[in-house]
């Protein structure tokens, strides 16, 4: 018998990161121009490091508040409600050890081996693995592309939902495609859950990055009402520049706390104290810094859509919402290899579309969330590379 035939059968049949697979192939290239990843190419800023330097000074190494430092659940308030114009009080935050681990708790608080969660289609691949390593079984709902634009189908929702349907799990923006719910769609997403008993996990990671002419995307927050069953996973990694800091959050019902805070003790007994200290400095002052993320996106993403849709072989409009473009190239019916091409023949790397689900095969994904001067670089070598097709 081999070693990995004694393993844990889930554990096992947890798939390889397509993403990953380009970035461990491309790697160390030079002059290369990584679009691969969902992050940007700034390090966190000095005032978020100093913070937690500080703390470390200051001998802040012990065992910690599983819920979260009480000045980093107060920041979170206050950032809500900045932000969100919500008044919600700190027993409703929880840190977490990045949004990952957010959104995994959140997938065991809701789900019991068996239970189905449904998620929309192309997604981010690590939540499809998240419900299907707790035992869960993920549904993937695709959503539909047309005329450049992706949307979804309430219908289609509502007829994917079974008697082991236990949740739904919403990310706008959304990651790759851009999708952005508007309001009606988070009412009438939120009226399916009422109705069927179901929770909602909602990924808002990129409310911010928002590109409609409003300072964030629609939220369930504004929509949902006490009582309502949504769980929020959030991340300090992509509005901050710290996505190396592996720290994020949860906002849930305050008669969840137990519950989460012992999730949180039976995974990772909590998020090192010093690190708290600068996602403090981050959410209390770091909306000036968030900003200039956001400028700085907005600016490359017109950039890189407006080369590559002007070659007419691109069908993908610009994005709503996120950091990504999800790219759908006239004659690139392989994503995968299409990536591992670009990489050797362009020096441009992006994440193959086959890395995120049903429906995105035939796509590419490319980060714009860095200097327009590299992205404008990038959509040149892409645009001919296309065009040679």
């Amino acid at each position: 018998m081999s070693i990995i035939s004694s393993l844990s059968p889930r554990a096992v049949a947890a798939p390889e990161s397509g993403i990953v697979e380009v970035i461990n192939y491309a790697r160390g290239r030079e002059g290369l121009i990584p679009l691969w990843a969902g992050e940007g190419d700034l390090p966190s800023p000095d005032f978020i490091n100093r913070a937690t330097t500080e703390s470390l000074a200051a001998g802040e190494t012990f065992y910690t508040w599983q819920r979260g430092i009480p000045e980093l659940r107060q920041a979170l308030s206050d950032y809500y409600a900045r932000h969100f114009s919500v008044s919600l009080p700190v027993e409703h935050f929880y840190v977490t050890g990045s949004g990952m681990h957010a959104i995994m708790l959140a997938v065991q608080a809701v789900a019991s081996p068996g239970d189905e969660i449904i998620y929309l289609s192309p997604t981010w691949p690590n939540i499809i693995s998240a419900i299907d390593i707790s035992g869960a079984h993920s549904v993937g709902l695709p959503l539909d592309f047309v005329g450049g634009r992706w949307a979804l189908d309430l219908a289609k929702l509502e007829a994917a939902i079974t008697p082991k349907t236990k949740g739904l799990f919403i990310n706008t923006p959304a990651n790759p495609t851009g999708w952005t719910a508007s309001l009606e769609d988070l009412k009438a997403i939120l009226a399916l859950a009422r109705k069927h008993g179901i929770w909602i996990i909602a990924d808002e990671i990129y409310a911010r990055y928002y590109y409609a002419g409003a300072a964030r995307a629609p939220s369930f927050l504004d929509v949902m009402e006490e009582g309502d069953r949504i769980i929020f996973a959030n991340s300090f990694s992509k509005n901050w520049s710290m996505t190396g800091w592996r720290v994020g959050w949860l906002v849930a019902p305050p008669e969840m706390g137990q519950v989460i805070e012992n999730l949180v003790q039976y995974s990772n007994s909590g998020v090192a104290h010093f690190l708290q200290r600068g996602a403090v400095a981050a959410l209390n002052d770091g909306d000036a810094f968030v900003q200039s993320n956001i400028d700085r996106a907005t600016q490359a993403r017109d950039i890189l859509c407006d080369a590559l849709i002007a070659t007419n072989r691109v069908q993908t409009l610009k994005p709503d919402g996120a950091i990504y473009a999800f790219l759908k190239v006239d004659g690139i019916t392989d994503s995968r290899k299409a990536a591992l091409d670009m990489v050797d023949k362009i020096g441009v790397a992006l994440a193959p579309g086959s890395a995120f689900g049903k429906g995105g095969e035939l796509f590419l994904r490319a980060c714009f969330l860095r200097n327009p001067a590299h992205v404008e670089e990038a959509a040149r070598r892409l645009a001919d590379y296309i065009k040679g097709l």
